[in-house]
């Protein structure tokens, strides 16, 4: 048995209330938190209702369940039906009526109230979902100066809501599928009907039937198993906490998957130029958010290039540096016991330690671990002759050119490593090299069949508009090439 709710697929209810009930206690034998209650509707027939304490709203269950119930009236000798149960005697906004066990399985799991009555083979599923939450706040992780202010919750349903609060239409599609042969976890499946590409879906589809797992607690368990190029450094789909993010990518034709119990919502297909793209780029006037673009595309060649290029100058081309400033490095080098190579390996191996052990730490900790680390660690070693400074420098600002593109950080830091090592083994020919391979690499990937360099295929205003830069509203007609629907403004 693989231990979900579809082991049970094959069970039935007898109509025998007592008999149904001892079905249910031996399922869940072992978990403390079940509750049973019986009850007489009108004080007449026997009923059961069945639910997990601390998963229902017990005042909405108290007043729209149990009171109905027992305040009823029935003739005597009248056996309710279900269909009577519900239509005559229940208050409750939701009420569902199933045959399917598995079905029941869920419903008592997910919070809500399932209601067995004597002489009756299906039963009632009331929603009485009460768990809390940690309400609507904005992601640490996308905070803009200027625009919306809120984020997704771990409830899936709460996220499904706020998309829906951008995109008031009845185009928008929501599709459910379950994964994870314990967890059977939701998985909700959002898209504009007339604006997704049908292969694309069913792609997705595809790959998400192909997931045999235990149980997903992340969206990144899914992210792993669907995505292009499992292995590149690079991902190929995206991630939000911000529901006007993933209403904007809706509106462009792509997908979103929502995944109960986190906050993460995944976006697909994902485009390279999207890891130089700011939430508060389209909030903010076009000319600064441009601005703010060029500085992320720069940003990305530094953290990568500076340390490796200047190992590969120190060590291999010290003769094209100016006069002054080879003897100065030179000079700060001397008495340094290590090769600028694992100088600058260690220094970067240091700063990332740093940064992590900042992010790990409580907050107040965190910042003075990095003021203390970056400071005076850094300030000491030079002192003491154990690296120089301009190597320091160097590693320095290119750490802290990393933090403009936090998308890219896990790549940024193994190809900074890569060039490295092959600026000490070729100067810098290992690194036009590496270089090289990178931007191959780059426009060979796709994602869910779409060019991960789509917007670079042809270079023109029209595809260009929204890469390097940001084009005013009135420049953004169309949208992404791999939609078929472009027009999105105007005729």
């Amino acid at each position: 048995m693989s231990g979900g709710v579809n082991d049970y697929i094959e069970t039935r209810l007898s109509g025998n209330v007592d008999w149904d009930i001892s079905l249910f206690k031996s399922i869940f034998c072992r978990d403390a938190v079940l509750r049973i209650r019986e009850i007489f509707i009108g004080g007449r027939s026997k009923c059961y209702l069945i639910y997990m304490d601390g998963m229902v709203n017990s005042a909405a269950q108290g007043e729209t369940v149990v009171e109905a119930l027992i305040e009823s009236i029935l003739p005597d000798g009248f056996l309710p039906s279900n269909d009577y149960i519900a239509k005559n005697i229940l208050f409750a906004n939701e009420v569902g009526e199933t045959e399917n066990f598995p079905d029941m399985l869920r419903a008592i799991l997910y919070g809500d109230t399932v209601l067995i009555s004597q002489g009756n083979k299906t039963a009632l599923t009331i929603n009485t979902k009460g768990w809390r939450t940690r309400g609507i706040k904005e992601p640490d992780s996308e905070r803009v100066l200027q625009g919306p202010r809120e984020g997704f919750d771990e409830a899936a349903m709460f996220n499904l809501a706020m998309i829906r609060r951008k995109l008031l239409t009845p185009d928008l599609c929501i599709e459910l599928m379950r994964i994870g042969r314990r967890s059977d976890t939701p998985v909700f499946i959002c898209y504009l009907g007339s604006l997704v590409d049908q292969n694309m879906l069913k792609e997705l589809k595809r790959r998400l039937k192909k997931i045999d797992i235990d149980g997903i607690l992340d969206s990144n368990y899914i992210a792993e198993n669907i995505r292009d190029c499992r292995y590149s450094l690079l991902k190929t789909t995206g991630s939000t906490e911000r529901p006007d993010i993933v209403a904007a990518r809706l509106l462009e034709g792509r997908i979103a998957l929502v995944v109960d119990g986190t906050p993460v919502v995944l976006t697909l297909p994902y485009l390279f130029c999207e890891n130089f793209q700011s939430d508060e780029d389209y909030y903010i006037n076009f000319i600064l958010a441009s601005l703010s673009r060029l500085l992320r595309w720069l940003c990305f060649f530094i953290t990568v290039s500076v340390p490796g290029v200047f190992v590969a100058l120190v060590t291999h081309h010290i003769g094209i540096l100016p006069t002054h400033f080879a003897l100065t490095v030179s000079r700060l080098r001397s008495g340094v016991p290590i090769a600028s190579a694992a100088e600058c390996v260690a220094l970067i191996f240091a700063f990332e330690i740093l940064k992590e052990a900042g992010l790990r730490m409580p907050q107040n900790l965190g910042h003075a671990l990095s003021v203390v680390g970056g400071l005076v660690v850094g300030q000491a070693a030079v002192e003491a002759g154990i690296i120089s400074a301009p190597i320091l420098i160097a590693v320095a600002f290119s750490a802290i050119a990393g933090l403009m593109v936090p998308r890219l950080t896990g790549a940024a830091f193994y190809l900074r490593l890569l060039i490295v090592f092959c600026c000490a083994c070729f100067g810098i020919w290992g690194y036009l090299a590496v270089a090289s391979v990178l931007v191959i690499r780059i426009f060979c990937i796709k994602s869910f069949g779409v060019d991960y360099t789509q917007s670079f295929a042809a270079p023109r205003f029209n595809t260009l508009k929204d890469t390097f830069i940001r084009a005013p509203w009135n420049f953004m007609k169309t949208r992404p090439l791999f939609n078929k629907n472009k027009i999105r403004k105007g005729n």
